[in-house]
């Protein structure tokens, strides 16, 4: 079985793979993971990413697919993978059911985590991390006892740049360029699950667990 998590950023997709892969026993493959991974180990193909990525481009979907390919291959996704950040635009979700069809295998379903902006903004815009020890906090769901001060170790807290609210606007654009067509090809496929994503995170990951197919499609 391969699953894919879609969701705009904040959705909490990284929380859910995580519950689906301890219920499931399925690995969870996440694009950043498997490129630090590459990129650490200095195989050929990190290698080859690094160079875009020194170079301040893309890594073409080609070298993502051949690093997708070889993780697929490995015994510990033998029963099948939740895919966590890939395909993130059509060309790259047509490249993946090429991939999988080669292993007579292919995308079971596309789960929809759906969360409005604006419930985005307040998730993003309030979260704080310690620079010491990593910790994160949320100005209203998880606030520090002392208001910018880690719990743990007294540190600063600090916001990413990411989670600033210009970034934030930038990273919502982009998600919406890219991946609303996505969420259209897997839904004329009929492989589309829309989940309410602005509820509490038990509810959103009972609600994807009893999403799943309970069968593969079959691979024309």
């Amino acid at each position: 079985m391969h699953i894919i998590l879609l969701g705009p950023p904040g959705a909490g997709k990284g929380t859910q793979a995580a519950r689906l892969v301890e219920a499931t026993g399925l690995v969870h493959v996440a694009t950043g993971d498997m490129f630090r991974e590459n990129v650490r180990g200095g195989t050929e193909l990190g290698l080859l990413a690094k160079s875009y990525m020194d170079r301040g481009e893309l890594v073409p979907d080609e070298v993502t697919i051949a690093m997708l390919r070889e993780r697929l291959d490995r015994p510990d996704a033998a029963a099948g993978s939740v895919l966590d950040g890939f395909p993130r635009t059509t060309e790259q979700a047509r490249a993946l059911d090429d991939a999988l069809a080669e292993r007579d295998q292919a995308v079971d379903a596309a789960l929809l985590i759906d969360v409005p902006p604006d419930e985005v903004r307040a998730r993003l815009g309030g979260r704080w991390t310690c620079a010491a020890d990593g910790a994160v906090y949320h100005e209203t769901n998880n606030p520090p006892a002392a208001a910018g001060v880690c719990d743990g170790c007294g540190a600063a807290l600090t916001q990413r740049d990411d989670d600033t609210p210009a970034a934030i606007d930038r990273r919502l654009t982009v998600y919406e360029r890219q991946t609303a067509p996505l969420i259209a090809f897997y839904e004329s496929a009929g492989r589309l699950v829309r989940i309410d994503g602005a509820r509490a995170p038990a509810d959103v990951g009972a609600d994807l667990l009893a999403a799943l197919p309970t069968a593969s499609p079959e691979v024309d």
